[in-house]
């Protein structure tokens, strides 16, 4: 019964997927019809609607879904970690440090690896200053057996996350006129022009390239790391790895499409829910609903008020803050 529900959530979940991206090639200042839409794609070089479809939409659309993918499965890592669902890489200070890194090396100039660079080292100082800070209350809270991750981390992972944010005002502050505009549009989250979308979709599937093999010590470290060591689980390199594919996930989709919230944070959580805490399952389950999420809310972001676009990260935002405030109400609970 069990597995029977898991692939039917599984088939759902790929037939979003695809719904997703069609409906994101039709979508837009220029609407097409099914039969429309499939021309388009057999040929490209034939129609307006083809150069269209196969040059702006498609790039777009597998960027969004690359960038989906990777917060939705950073959350779901991070929530691991911590045994706590509130924790996400935007709560955490991710993002942000992720962001200020990308802004500084925009506004020296620099090209776009240094863009790349700047924001991994912003994502993994991030980490490393919010476990640094925490580090006595989450080492005595494992050491005594504590079922839910330190609050203090949490709590430190969003002072964090507004200390980034004044660095990131001073970068905008500093920035000359002729960048603003694109930098706050970044900031906010944005996917328009986006055509590399190549290094995001690559990086989501050495992600889970990486983590799916330790999936089942995964679900061994939920029950806490005394529990892991005894079971023969090797808990300071599985952290370290989980730390360095969350951080750089996180970097990869800031510097592809901004600062966007709260997918890390909702996807996981919802899907915890349907489909039970097994990593083997909810890891791969989360890449591919983040990445539909993000898809959806991409598209609504440039069809709503077409031919204007919204940055993507106001969309997720609306979606992510009444889920959040909702999860917060709540007495956050064990996730093993």
């Amino acid at each position: 019964m069990r597995l029977r529900r898991t692939l039917l959530i599984w088939l759902a979940l790929a037939a979003a997927a695809l719904a997703a991206f069609a409906l994101a090639l039709a979508s837009g200042s220029v609407r097409l019809p099914p039969l429309g839409l499939l021309h388009a794609l057999l040929s490209p070089g034939d129609s307006i609607a083809g150069e269209i479809v196969t040059r702006l939409r498609l790039p777009r659309a597998l960027a969004a879904f690359a960038v989906g993918g990777l917060l939705a499965l950073a959350g779901a890592l991070m929530q691991v970690l911590l045994r706590n669902p509130l924790a996400d890489p935007y709560v955490l200070g991710l993002s942000g440090g992720a962001a200020a890194g990308a802004l500084g090396a925009m506004l020296a100039g620099l090209g776009v690896l240094a863009v790349d660079v700047g924001a991994s080292a912003g994502a993994l100082l991030a980490m490393a200053l919010v476990f640094a800070f925490a580090r006595h209350d989450f080492a005595r809270q494992q050491m005594h057996g504590a079922l839910d991750a330190s609050p203090r981390l949490l709590l430190t992972g969003v002072i964090m996350a507004a200390g980034w944010g004044a660095l990131i005002t001073l970068t905008l502050t500093l920035a000359p006129e002729a960048r603003l505009r694109g930098m706050l549009f970044w900031l906010m989250g944005d996917l328009n022009g986006v055509e590399s979308w190549e290094p995001a979709l690559l990086a989501l599937l050495l992600a889970l390239g990486l983590m799916l093999p330790a999936a089942r010590d995964l679900n061994v470290l939920l029950r806490g790391e005394a529990l892991a060591h005894a079971l023969g689980v090797r808990v300071a390199p599985l952290r370290r790895r989980i730390y360095l594919v969350a951080s750089v996930a996180t970097a990869l989709a800031v510097t592809t499409a901004g600062a966007v919230g709260f997918v890390g944070l909702v996807v996981p959580h919802a899907l915890r829910l349907a489909l039970g805490n097994d990593q083997r399952m909810l890891l791969p389950a989360s890449a591919l609903a983040g990445g539909t999420l993000l898809l959806l809310a991409d598209t609504a972001a440039r069809s709503v008020l077409a031919p204007q676009q919204l940055p993507v990260g106001v969309i997720t935002a609306l979606i992510g803050v009444p889920a959040f405030l909702f999860l917060l109400a709540r007495k956050p609970r064990r996730i093993a």
